[in-house]
C-alpha cells in the first residue's frame, strides 16, 4: 500500500488538510500521514508526526520558537526539520507521495522539504504562488505545483474541487510509484548539456554513446537545466558527465537570464564522477527581448535569437574571468576529467565569419583557463569548432573510455 504524506501548517490549514485526507483515504490503495509544522497556534487537525517531532528534527524546541517570536525564523527552522523528517520516513519505506497546500510561506516550508526527496518521488505543491514565478519552489527537481485559484480558506465549492483533485493526483502517482516499473534494460546514464548553437555536437555525442549502450539525458543549459543535470549527479543517478555547454557560466557572471548560479560545474567534480568538458557558448550572454537588455550593455554586439532571446557577446575580459573560473572549479575535481577545448569556435556564430567570431575573446579565454589548470585536468587541446563532427566524437568516446576505467576500478574494489 502507498503511503501519502499530507505536510503543512495545521494550526492555520489544519481544516483543509483534513479534508485532503478523507479525499486520499477514499482511494483504497492509499494510507496517510499528517506532519504538522505549523507554530503557533494548536493544530486544527490532529497529526501523525507533532510540530514538536518536526522542529526537534532541526535541533530546537517549539517553546523556544513561539518565545522568539519571529515568523520567518521559525518557518526555516520547521522548514530544516520537516526536510529531515520526510527524508526519513522516506528511507523506511513510509513515503511514496507528499502533498501540500499553502501561501507563500506555506509554500516556502513545505517545498523546501520536498527538495530533499530525490528525483523520482511524486510531489504535488498547491499554492496561492503557483501561477508566478514557481523556479523558487521547484528549483531543479520535479515538484508538481497546483494553482489553488482561491485562497486557501476553507473548504468551498471552488476550493473542495481543485483540493479534491489534487488528493486524487497525489494518491494515483503515490499508488504508480509504490509499484516497481516493468523490467526494462537499466543503461549507464550520462548527462550532456546542450544549446541551439551546440545542438549538432551534442547530438552527435549522443548518437555514439547510444550506440555503445549507454543512455543521454540532455538537460537545455536554461540555469534549471544545469541545476537538474547536477542534482541528478548529486543523487547518485548519473555514470558521468558530457558538459559540452557550459554557458550557464557567462549569465552567472554578468546577469544573465540563464544562471545556473556560482556552483555551477563543481558537483560532478565534487562526487568524483568522470566528466568531459568543453566550452559550448561561452561566447554568449543571454537576455530577453531586445528592449529588456540592460542599458549598461545597449551598445555591445548584440543578436537577436529569436523573439524572447536576445544573446550578447562577451569581451575579452569577461571570458578571461571565465577562463579562470572554470580553471579553478575543475582543478578542484576529485574525479577524473577531460577539458576539450575547440579551438574552431565554441558556438555555432563563433566560427570564422560568424556573428560572435572573436578571436582576441576566445584568446583570452583560452589562454587564461589553460593558466588556470591543475594536473589534474587532462587537456584535449583540438583545431575543430565544437559543432564538428570529430570533434564531438572525440568527446563521446574519451567519456566512455574514463567511465570503463573508473567502473573497472570499482569491480575490483
Amino acid at each position: 500500500m502507498a503511503t501519502v504524506v499530507l505536510l503543512g501548517t495545521l494550526d492555520t490549514k489544519g481544516t483543509e488538510y483534513g479534508y485532503l485526507k478523507d479525499q486520499i483515504l477514499q482511494h483504497s490503495d492509499c494510507d496517510v500521514l499528517v506532519v504538522d509544522a505549523g507554530v503557533l497556534g494548536e493544530p486544527l487537525t490532529t497529526p501523525d508526526i507533532t510540530r514538536d517531532e518536526v522542529a526537534a528534527a532541526a535541533g530546537a524546541r517549539i517553546e523556544d520558537l513561539v518565545a522568539a517570536n519571529d515568523r520567518g525564523a521559525a518557518v526555516m527552522t520547521m522548514a530544516e526539520g520537516a526536510a529531515a523528517i520526510v527524508t526519513r520516513l522516506f528511507a523506511e519505506g513510509n513515503l511514496h507521495g507528499v502533498l501540500g497546500l499553502g501561501g507563500t510561506g506555506g509554500t516556502s516550508l513545505v517545498t523546501h522539504a520536498m527538495q530533499a526527496l530525490p528525483v523520482g518521488v511524486p510531489r504535488l505543491m498547491v499554492s496561492t504562488v503557483a501561477s508566478g514565478d514557481t523556479r523558487p519552489y521547484v528549483g531543479a527537481l520535479d515538484i508538481t505545483m497546483m494553482y489553488s485559484v482561491v485562497d486557501i480558506a476553507g473548504i468551498n465549492q471552488v476550493s473542495g474541487r481543485i483540493l479534491a483533485n489534487a488528493a486524487a493526483a497525489i494518491a494515483g502517482m503515490a499508488s504508480a510509484y509504490a509499484r516497481p516499473l516493468p523490467d526494462s534494460e537499466h543503461k549507464p546514464l550520462i548527462g550532456a548539456t546542450m544549446f541551439g548553437v551546440t545542438t549538432p555536437s551534442v547530438t552527435h555525442a549522443r548518437e555514439v554513446l547510444e550506440a555503445n549502450g549507454y543512455e543521454v539525458l540532455v538537460f537545455h543549459a536554461t540555469g534549471a537545466g544545469g541545476q537538474s543535470m547536477e542534482a541528478l549527479a548529486d543523487g547518485g543517478f548519473l555514470a558521468g558527465v558530457l558538459d559540452i555547454t557550459t554557458t550557464e557560466l557567462v549569465d552567472d557572471l554578468v546577469g544573465g537570464i540563464f544562471s545556473a548560479g556560482p556552483n555551477r560545474l563543481e558537483i560532478a567534480g565534487e562526487k568524483g564522477l568522470p566528466q568531459v568538458v568543453s566550452l559550448g557558448a561561452l561566447d554568449m550572454a543571454n537576455f530577453g527581448p531586445m528592449d529588456t537588455v540592460p542599458a549598461q550593455f545597449r551598445d555591445r554586439n548584440l543578436y537577436v535569437h529569436n523573439a524572447t532571446t536576445t544573446l550578447m557577446r562577451t569581451t575579452p575580459e569577461e571570458c578571461a574571468e571565465l577562463g579562470r573560473r572554470i580553471g579553478q572549479k575543475l582543478s578542484a575535481a576529485t574525479g577524473p576529467v577531460a577539458l576539450f577545448i575547440p579551438r574552431g569556435g565554441v558556438s555555432a556564430i563563433a566560427t570564422e565569419g560568424g556573428a560572435f567570431h572573436d578571436a582576441e575573446a576566445d584568446a583570452a579565454l583560452i589562454d587564461t583557463l589553460l593558466a588556470n589548470v591543475g594536473d589534474n585536468v587532462e587537456i584535449h587541446d583540438l583545431e575543430q569548432d565544437i559543432n564538428d563532427p570529430a570533434f564531438a566524437e572525440a568527446m563521446a568516446t574519451r567519456l566512455m573510455e574514463m567511465v570503463a576505467d573508473q567502473q573497472g576500478e570499482a569491480s575490483k574494489a
